[in-house]
């Protein structure tokens, strides 16, 4: 980046043109950083893309400084959208029937990612306030969606999970289980766990759900073809607080 500080805006994509340079951006960050691959995923024209596309709404940040890029990407489902679409992208991963059965207005969040050069700083607070006016917008309830560990090795991964799951566990009216293969959480008993190690080796992505008030579901998603371990996110909205939202931006100001 150069010393110009750039200015953020945020959108839902409108366009072919916007969609693909979401998916362009996608493809950088999960099939050439992290080494994921997927049936629909355009090698060729370097585009990271699936059958849910077309149902979701595509929440896009661009830079300034980066004239016809995006910079930053979150993927919006809602309940309805879902209905239609006959799933959730989450639920070849999860069981959602607590959620589907409780009567409140979903919103499944995916394919997060922020381009290298602005990650740590104010991008993914600009892409958060966006996601939050979305919300507002339509009167969501519950925010839920996979976030991942790099790597499939749970054993690598003991320490962290077991954290979660002992210290984030959600509440059994959010709580969704992992479907096969899945893996148990609770690896390492509390007694003998180093929280502090334990959280270091934590996502930011998955740490600022959790100082928002978030929480885990149950079990771990061993994803082979993105070659990740996911969690599945979810987060009450009737939790949330200007408390924690300020806590939010002071990690990510950190």
């Amino acid at each position: 980046m150069t010393g110009v500080e750039p200015q953020f805006h945020v959108k839902l994509a409108e366009t072919k043109a916007e969609l693909e340079a979401a998916q362009r951006l996608r493809y950088r960050v999960f099939i050439e950083e992290l080494g994921g691959d997927g049936p629909m995923v355009d090698h060729r024209r370097k585009l990271e893309m699936d059958r849910f596309d077309s149902a979701f709404d595509h929440l896009i940040l661009t830079a300034s400084t980066r004239p016809g890029e995006v910079i930053g990407v979150y993927r919006l489902l809602r309940d309805k959208r879902a209905r239609e679409t006959g799933q959730f992208y989450s639920e070849d991963e999860y069981d959602l029937a607590v959620l589907k059965n409780s009567g409140r207005r979903l919103l499944e969040l995916g394919r997060s990612c922020v381009d290298p050069a602005f990650r740590g700083g104010m991008a993914m607070y600009h892409l958060w306030n966006g996601l939050e006016d979305y919300v507002r917008a339509h009167d969501i309830e519950i925010l839920f969606g996979v976030a991942s560990f790099h790597g499939t090795d749970t054993q690598r991964l003991a320490a962290p999970l077991s954290l979660l799951w002992h210290r984030h566990l959600a509440p059994p009216e959010l709580r969704v289980t992992a479907r096969s293969p899945s893996q148990r959480m609770d690896l390492v008993p509390i007694s003998k766990l180093d929280r502090r190690a334990a959280m270091v080796q934590v996502p930011a992505l998955i740490k600022a759900y959790l100082k928002l008030g978030g929480f885990v579901g149950d079990g771990a998603y061993v994803d082979h073809q993105f070659q990740t371990t996911d969690v599945c996110l979810l987060m009450d909205t009737r939790r949330m607080c200007e408390a924690q939202k300020s806590l939010y931006m002071k990690e990510l100001n950190r």
